[in-house]
Protein backbone atom coordinates (compact mmCIF):
# COMPACT_ATOMS: atom_id res chain seq x y z
CA UNK A 1 0.00 0.00 0.00
CA UNK A 2 2.33 2.67 -1.28
CA UNK A 3 -0.24 5.37 -1.99
CA UNK A 4 -1.72 7.38 0.88
CA UNK A 5 -5.23 6.68 -0.39
CA UNK A 6 -4.75 2.90 -0.34
CA UNK A 7 -5.12 3.03 3.45
CA UNK A 8 -6.89 6.38 3.91
CA UNK A 9 -8.19 5.92 7.45
CA UNK A 10 -4.77 5.06 8.86
CA UNK A 11 -3.10 7.89 6.99
CA UNK A 12 -5.74 10.37 8.14
CA UNK A 13 -5.49 9.37 11.82
CA UNK A 14 -1.71 9.26 11.58
CA UNK A 15 -1.35 12.74 10.04
CA UNK A 16 -3.94 15.47 9.40
CA UNK A 17 -6.56 14.05 11.79
CA UNK A 18 -4.38 12.57 14.51
CA UNK A 19 -6.28 14.67 17.05
CA UNK A 20 -9.30 12.41 16.46
CA UNK A 21 -7.43 9.22 17.39
CA UNK A 22 -8.96 7.39 20.35
CA UNK A 23 -6.64 4.40 20.02
CA UNK A 24 -2.87 4.26 20.20
CA UNK A 25 0.15 4.22 17.90
CA UNK A 26 -0.71 0.81 16.40
CA UNK A 27 -4.52 0.64 16.47
CA UNK A 28 -6.28 3.87 15.56
CA UNK A 29 -10.00 4.66 15.60
CA UNK A 30 -12.42 7.54 16.07
CA UNK A 31 -14.79 8.35 18.89
CA UNK A 32 -17.94 6.32 18.06
CA UNK A 33 -20.01 9.52 17.86
CA UNK A 34 -17.62 10.92 15.23
CA UNK A 35 -17.07 7.89 13.02
CA UNK A 36 -16.97 4.07 13.19
CA UNK A 37 -13.70 3.90 11.19
CA UNK A 38 -10.77 1.84 12.47
CA UNK A 39 -7.27 1.55 10.99
CA UNK A 40 -3.94 -0.24 11.24
CA UNK A 41 -0.79 0.45 9.26
CA UNK A 42 -0.24 -2.90 7.56
CA UNK A 43 -3.06 -5.23 8.64
CA UNK A 44 -0.43 -8.00 8.72
CA UNK A 45 -0.21 -10.89 11.20
CA UNK A 46 1.30 -8.71 13.92
CA UNK A 47 -1.30 -5.99 13.48
CA UNK A 48 -4.15 -8.50 13.47
CA UNK A 49 -2.91 -10.12 16.67
CA UNK A 50 -2.84 -6.69 18.29
CA UNK A 51 -6.34 -5.98 16.93
CA UNK A 52 -7.55 -9.23 18.47
CA UNK A 53 -6.17 -8.17 21.85
CA UNK A 54 -6.97 -4.46 21.92
CA UNK A 55 -10.08 -3.73 19.83
CA UNK A 56 -13.09 -2.71 21.95
CA UNK A 57 -15.84 -5.31 21.79
CA UNK A 58 -18.84 -3.06 22.30
CA UNK A 59 -19.35 -1.51 18.85
CA UNK A 60 -19.27 -2.03 15.10
CA UNK A 61 -16.18 -0.86 13.24
CA UNK A 62 -15.79 0.07 9.57
CA UNK A 63 -12.68 -0.03 7.44
CA UNK A 64 -11.91 1.01 3.85
CA UNK A 65 -8.67 -0.30 2.41
CA UNK A 66 -7.21 -1.40 -0.91
CA UNK A 67 -6.06 -4.88 0.04
CA UNK A 68 -8.43 -7.67 1.16
CA UNK A 69 -8.05 -8.43 4.87
CA UNK A 70 -8.59 -11.66 6.77
CA UNK A 71 -9.83 -10.65 10.22
CA UNK A 72 -9.10 -12.62 13.41
CA UNK A 73 -11.53 -15.37 14.39
CA UNK A 74 -12.75 -13.18 17.25
CA UNK A 75 -14.22 -10.70 14.73
CA UNK A 76 -17.37 -11.30 12.73
CA UNK A 77 -18.08 -9.51 9.45
CA UNK A 78 -21.51 -7.86 9.44
CA UNK A 79 -21.37 -6.40 5.93
CA UNK A 80 -18.89 -6.00 3.08
CA UNK A 81 -18.99 -4.49 -0.39
CA UNK A 82 -16.50 -3.28 -2.99
CA UNK A 83 -16.27 0.48 -3.51
CA UNK A 84 -14.73 2.70 -6.13
CA UNK A 85 -12.34 5.33 -4.88
CA UNK A 86 -12.51 8.39 -7.14
CA UNK A 87 -10.24 11.44 -7.28
CA UNK A 88 -10.77 14.80 -8.94
CA UNK A 89 -7.61 16.04 -10.71
CA UNK A 90 -9.54 18.76 -12.58
CA UNK A 91 -12.92 19.94 -11.32
CA UNK A 92 -15.69 20.67 -13.81
CA UNK A 93 -17.74 22.99 -11.58
CA UNK A 94 -21.50 22.97 -11.56
CA UNK A 95 -23.15 26.34 -10.98
CA UNK A 96 -26.79 27.03 -10.13
CA UNK A 97 -28.79 29.76 -8.44
CA UNK A 98 -30.23 28.10 -5.35
CA UNK A 99 -31.93 29.83 -2.45
CA UNK A 100 -31.61 28.40 1.03
CA UNK A 101 -27.93 27.51 0.62
CA UNK A 102 -25.70 28.01 3.66
CA UNK A 103 -22.96 26.53 5.81
CA UNK A 104 -24.25 24.15 8.47
CA UNK A 105 -23.77 24.85 12.17
CA UNK A 106 -23.99 22.94 15.44
CA UNK A 107 -27.66 23.86 15.69
CA UNK A 108 -28.24 21.93 12.44
CA UNK A 109 -26.82 18.64 13.74
CA UNK A 110 -30.22 17.05 14.54
CA UNK A 111 -31.41 17.84 11.01
CA UNK A 112 -28.15 16.48 9.53
CA UNK A 113 -28.47 13.24 11.48
CA UNK A 114 -32.12 12.91 10.44
CA UNK A 115 -31.38 13.50 6.74
CA UNK A 116 -28.46 11.07 6.65
CA UNK A 117 -30.47 8.43 8.53
CA UNK A 118 -33.09 8.67 5.79
CA UNK A 119 -30.76 8.77 2.77
CA UNK A 120 -27.86 6.62 4.09
CA UNK A 121 -24.87 8.26 2.34
CA UNK A 122 -22.58 6.70 4.94
CA UNK A 123 -22.18 6.73 8.73
CA UNK A 124 -23.19 10.02 10.29
CA UNK A 125 -23.40 10.43 14.07
CA UNK A 126 -23.93 13.24 16.52
CA UNK A 127 -20.31 14.44 16.25
CA UNK A 128 -19.55 13.58 12.61
CA UNK A 129 -19.92 17.26 11.80
CA UNK A 130 -16.67 17.78 13.75
CA UNK A 131 -14.95 16.85 10.47
CA UNK A 132 -16.11 20.31 9.36
CA UNK A 133 -17.14 22.28 6.29
CA UNK A 134 -20.67 20.98 5.74
CA UNK A 135 -23.02 22.91 3.48
CA UNK A 136 -26.76 22.42 3.18
CA UNK A 137 -29.77 23.49 1.16
CA UNK A 138 -32.99 24.36 2.96
CA UNK A 139 -36.54 24.52 1.67
CA UNK A 140 -39.08 26.12 3.99
CA UNK A 141 -36.46 25.96 6.76
CA UNK A 142 -36.10 22.18 6.34
CA UNK A 143 -32.70 20.70 5.44
CA UNK A 144 -33.20 18.82 2.16
CA UNK A 145 -29.63 18.31 0.87
CA UNK A 146 -26.09 18.44 2.23
CA UNK A 147 -22.44 17.56 1.61
CA UNK A 148 -19.17 18.05 3.44
CA UNK A 149 -15.71 16.70 4.19
CA UNK A 150 -14.47 13.65 6.06
CA UNK A 151 -11.01 12.02 5.85
CA UNK A 152 -7.97 14.22 5.31
CA UNK A 153 -4.51 12.95 4.37
CA UNK A 154 -1.59 15.06 3.11
CA UNK A 155 -2.63 16.44 -0.27
CA UNK A 156 -6.13 14.89 -0.32
CA UNK A 157 -9.50 15.59 1.32
CA UNK A 158 -12.56 13.36 1.08
CA UNK A 159 -15.97 14.67 0.03
CA UNK A 160 -18.64 12.89 2.03
CA UNK A 161 -22.28 12.82 3.18
CA UNK A 162 -23.56 13.87 -0.25
CA UNK A 163 -27.30 13.33 0.04
CA UNK A 164 -30.69 14.71 -0.94
CA UNK A 165 -34.09 14.07 0.60
CA UNK A 166 -36.03 11.74 -1.75
CA UNK A 167 -38.79 14.33 -2.09
CA UNK A 168 -36.29 16.84 -3.52
CA UNK A 169 -34.18 14.84 -5.99
CA UNK A 170 -33.84 15.93 -9.61
CA UNK A 171 -33.15 19.56 -8.73
CA UNK A 172 -29.36 19.41 -9.11
CA UNK A 173 -28.76 19.87 -5.39
CA UNK A 174 -26.28 16.99 -5.04
CA UNK A 175 -24.24 18.13 -8.06
CA UNK A 176 -24.10 21.69 -6.74
CA UNK A 177 -23.06 20.67 -3.23
CA UNK A 178 -20.45 18.25 -4.60
CA UNK A 179 -19.03 21.06 -6.72
CA UNK A 180 -18.95 23.52 -3.83
CA UNK A 181 -17.29 21.01 -1.51
CA UNK A 182 -14.66 20.17 -4.12
CA UNK A 183 -13.97 23.87 -4.79
CA UNK A 184 -13.33 24.48 -1.07
CA UNK A 185 -10.90 21.57 -0.98
CA UNK A 186 -9.03 22.71 -4.09
CA UNK A 187 -8.69 26.24 -2.69
CA UNK A 188 -6.81 24.69 0.25
CA UNK A 189 -4.35 23.09 -2.21
CA UNK A 190 -5.80 19.64 -1.71
CA UNK A 191 -7.24 17.11 -4.18
CA UNK A 192 -10.84 15.98 -3.61
CA UNK A 193 -11.55 12.27 -3.41
CA UNK A 194 -14.56 10.16 -2.47
CA UNK A 195 -15.87 6.62 -2.20
CA UNK A 196 -18.94 5.24 -3.94
CA UNK A 197 -20.62 1.86 -4.21
CA UNK A 198 -20.11 0.00 -7.48
CA UNK A 199 -23.86 -0.25 -8.03
CA UNK A 200 -24.57 3.48 -7.52
CA UNK A 201 -24.40 4.22 -11.23
CA UNK A 202 -26.31 7.51 -11.01
CA UNK A 203 -23.84 8.93 -8.47
CA UNK A 204 -20.83 7.67 -10.43
CA UNK A 205 -22.05 9.46 -13.57
CA UNK A 206 -22.54 12.67 -11.60
CA UNK A 207 -19.05 12.43 -10.12
CA UNK A 208 -17.55 11.82 -13.55
CA UNK A 209 -19.32 14.88 -14.97
CA UNK A 210 -17.75 16.89 -12.15
CA UNK A 211 -14.26 15.70 -13.15
CA UNK A 212 -13.80 12.75 -10.79
CA UNK A 213 -12.03 9.65 -12.08
CA UNK A 214 -11.98 6.12 -10.70
CA UNK A 215 -8.60 5.63 -9.07
CA UNK A 216 -9.01 2.06 -7.88
CA UNK A 217 -11.31 -0.46 -6.22
CA UNK A 218 -11.44 -0.51 -2.42
CA UNK A 219 -12.73 -2.99 0.13
CA UNK A 220 -15.35 -1.81 2.61
CA UNK A 221 -16.15 -3.98 5.64
CA UNK A 222 -18.26 -3.59 8.77
CA UNK A 223 -17.15 -5.93 11.54
CA UNK A 224 -17.43 -6.44 15.28
CA UNK A 225 -15.32 -8.17 17.89
CA UNK A 226 -17.53 -10.87 19.38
Amino acid sequence: MDHLLDNPIWNALNTEQSHFNCGDVQLKYFDPEVSPFVAMKNWDAGDLQYLDQQLPADRNFFHIIAQPIELPASCSIRFSIPLYQMVCPALQPFAAAVSGLRDLRDADIPAMVELTALTKPGPFMSKTSDFGHYTGIFEKEVLVAMAGERLKVPGYTEVSAICTHPDHTGKGYAALLLSLAAEKIIKKDSIPFLHVRHDNEHAIRMYERAGFEIRREMNFVIFRKD
